[in-house]
């Protein structure tokens, strides 16, 4: 029996992480149903992963399970995060093709049919490139303009510009994916980093349907730290120029002064100048520090080998299935 066999047919496998989303959900449903159907596409699933919602969601999507058997229904025990809420989908999907993208309604699903068509041409990853972005306060669009442009700069891996999670990824691609188990998950770049062929599918992010973004500034914050940190070692590279840097401009200095005082009997005079320098060296080392413990700090979390997830409930998968996955 091969892989395909094994896993039941199943064409295309949307993947869909919610955060209180429930005031989405069902209209998300009818717009996946309706593509899909113009298209001729019966063979799909549609995994909801409920990121630990406050809300009703997971009570709505337990009902569009018992009207539908293609939706299913993945309960993490918490709030994991979303990156982590993907990773428990793409373990659990069994499409040829994998598609992720989010429950609000902000990536439309009328351009799936742009995605699969790219597959069919044999990119295993083609990837949603967002041309505007309403409804978006000013600075969060020119703060993740800026954080992908960085981040080009600081990796050698290439990450589209202006390219979020919402993908597409071929069967073989999501079986590699898949070996990857790392904690601090950047998807975005995991994907670009397995190097498959990819392409890139333009469109219009609509506004958000309902609610608010769930990502605070803190979150987002952290979201960029995973990035940068996950793919570049350039940070601890900086902080190795910066004390060459130092070295190099301080020499000189303690030459003059020493010279002053020894050749010409003049002492060096400049109290605040020396503590200003002093408090400057000081919140440099510091800073260091914390991008040394960043990187630590990776390392201690990857040691415990915990579960990246845990489920506290499947809906939709049937009775042989496990219970979940690591």
């Amino acid at each position: 029996m091969n892989s395909a066999e094994a896993r039941g047919h199943v064409l295309l496998s949307i993947v869909l992480p919610i955060y209180n989303n429930a005031s989405c959900l069902e209209e998300l449903a009818r717009r996946l149903h309706a593509v899909l159907s113009s298209e001729g596409i019966d063979d799909y699933e549609v995994i909801f992963i409920d990121d630990g919602s406050g809300d009703s969601s997971r009570e709505v999507v337990r009902q569009l399970c018992a009207n539908d058997p293609r939706v299913k229904l993945i309960a993490l025990s918490r709030n994991f995060g979303h990156q982590y809420a993907i990773t428990a989908g793409f373990d659990s999907a069994r499409g040829e093709a994998v598609l992720v993208m989010d429950a609000d309604l902000q990536d439309p699903p009328e351009v799936i049919p742009e995605f699969l068509a790219k597959w069919r041409e044999g990119y295993d990853v083609v990837y949603g490139v967002r041309l505007d972005r309403p409804g978006e306060q000013r600075f969060k669009r020119w703060t993740a303009l800026l954080f992908y442009r960085i981040l080009r700069r600081l990796t050698s891996t290439e990450i589209a510009l202006d390219s979020g999670d919402f993908r597409l990824v071929s069967r073989r691609a999501m079986d590699t994916f898949n070996t990857l188990r790392e904690r601090s998950r950047f998807v975005r770049g995991m994907v670009s980093w397995l190097g498959y062929p990819h392409a890139s599918v333009h469109y219009h992010r609509a506004p958000r349907w309902a609610g608010e973004s769930q990502y605070s500034l803190r979150k987002l914050v952290r979201f960029a730290l995973d990035g940068i940190f996950s793919f570049s070692d350039l940070p601890l590279r900086i902080a190795t120029w910066t004390g060459f840097a130092g070295v190099g401009v301080c020499l000189p200095y303690l030459g003059y002064a020493v010279a002053s005082k020894l050749i010409l009997g003049v002492p060096v005079q400049g109290w605040v100048s020396l503590v200003a320098i002093v408090i400057f060296i000081g919140s440099v080392q510091l800073t260091m520090l914390g991008v040394m413990g960043e990187y630590v700090g990776r390392i201690y979390e990857e040691l415990k080998g915990r579960p990246l997830y845990v489920i506290q409930e499947r809906v939709g998968f049937g009775d042989a299935e496990e219970r979940s996955r690591r």
